[in-house]
């Protein structure tokens, strides 16, 4: 089954008070880290959205070979990076799954998306989300099926309220560990970046 890894990388940085795809992570930035990240996954291609602050991101993050597209209503929220990147990928590639990625999350296990991927697959349900101790996290697989009913969403809501209110469409993948943190201050951006 072809896969695709979708990030979601288009939102202001409202917290962070500057773009957080361009802080400084290791040898490349934030945004640059998370999407080599997701080319090594087992995709065959990796789509980045991007909103805010498009051009800079475009100048200064090493895209590598990820397709951009562009979310002209990014201030909505998530649920409109989700519409735009499933619409680009419903229309342009042959994916069935797709591998749904935050920008701000530079902490994925690479193992975690080869569970969630076999889990979907042998449970024959058309999502898998890794359950960390007592609550949903990320990354989120999703069968092309069920994309246009995510294309539905509205607002700064990501897929999980539709996921809960149809629970026979997941599969959870338990995990001992926390979920991944997001960047989205100072204090994460010092307490997570490579040293």
């Amino acid at each position: 089954m072809t896969a695709a890894a979708l990030v979601l990388a288009g939102g202001g940085s409202r917290r962070l008070g500057r773009p957080k795809q361009l802080e400084k992570w290791g040898e490349t930035t934030l945004l640059g880290h998370v999407l080599s990240q997701a080319a090594a996954l087992p995709v065959e291609q990796v789509w980045v959205v991007l909103g805010a602050n498009t051009d800079l991101v475009l100048e200064q993050v090493d895209l590598g070979s990820a397709m951009v597209v562009e979310n002209p209503e990014w201030q909505e929220g998530i649920a409109s990076s989700l519409r735009v990147g499933l619409d680009a990928i419903m229309r342009l590639s042959r994916a069935e799954v797709v591998v749904i990625l935050l920008g701000d999350q530079p902490d994925i296990d690479p193992t975690l998306v080869d569970r969630l991927l076999d889990a979907r697959k042998k449970a024959g349900r058309p999502v898998a989300v890794p359950k960390y101790r007592y609550s949903w996290g990320n990354p989120v697989v999703v069968d092309r099926t069920l994309w246009p009913r995510l294309m539905s969403l509205e607002g700064d809501q990501g897929a999980k309220q539709l996921f809960r209110a149809h629970p026979e469409w997941v599969t959870e993948v338990w995990l001992e560990g926390r979920p991944p943190r997001d960047v989205d201050t100072v204090a994460d951006v010092e307490s997570m970046r490579p040293r």
